[in-house]
């Protein structure tokens, strides 16, 4: 019958707890998490326009491309008065540089954004690791209040690094 029915002191000090934990989270960890996750959003809204602007500066290049195309057009309309060999030669080598041209300013624009990427991938990871740590650090520091439970567990850790390091 003991065990069915509840005892007022141990849901008075469990209420307490839960209140007193609650109150530190609502106070001193919602607003670092909140912070952190709107620290992230401002910085991925900057990388998407970051983004788009590389978009339109790659539109651009494609511009230039174009008028590039249309310069040798026109160059080839004036060659063809004076010999077909020479005109040939002309527009080939124009569009050749407006290729190579175009290429060298994809990659580049593509390199930008794939570093950039990388960057916002590392900046993340380096946020949850770091939330992480010390969530885990204030954990611990709670379940391993007195000096058996610390040498236990730093036991226990040695055992199991040294079973990982043998495989």
């Amino acid at each position: 019958m003991g065990l069915l029915t509840p005892d007022p002191g141990l849901m008075f000090w469990m209420i307490i707890t839960f209140g007193v934990v609650f109150v530190l989270l609502a106070k001193y960890g919602f607003p670092v998490i909140i912070k952190a996750v709107e620290d992230r959003k401002a910085y991925i809204d900057n990388s998407l326009k970051a983004a788009r602007e590389a978009n339109e500066q790659l539109a651009n290049v494609k511009l230039e491309g174009e008028k590039i195309l249309a310069q040798a057009r026109e160059e080839q309309n004036r060659i063809l008065s004076e010999a077909a060999v020479t005109r040939d030669r002309i527009v080939k080598d124009a569009q050749d540089k407006a290729i190579v041209e175009g290429q060298r300013l994809m990659a580049e624009v593509k390199k930008q954004i794939e570093t950039e990427k990388e960057s916002a991938i590392r900046d993340i990871r380096r946020q949850v690791a770091v939330l992480s740590v010390e969530i885990a650090e204030k954990i611990m520091r709670s379940k391993l209040i007195d000096a058996k439970e610390q040498n236990a567990l730093i036991d226990r850790m040695l055992d199991e690094m040294l079973e990982s390091s043998k495989k």
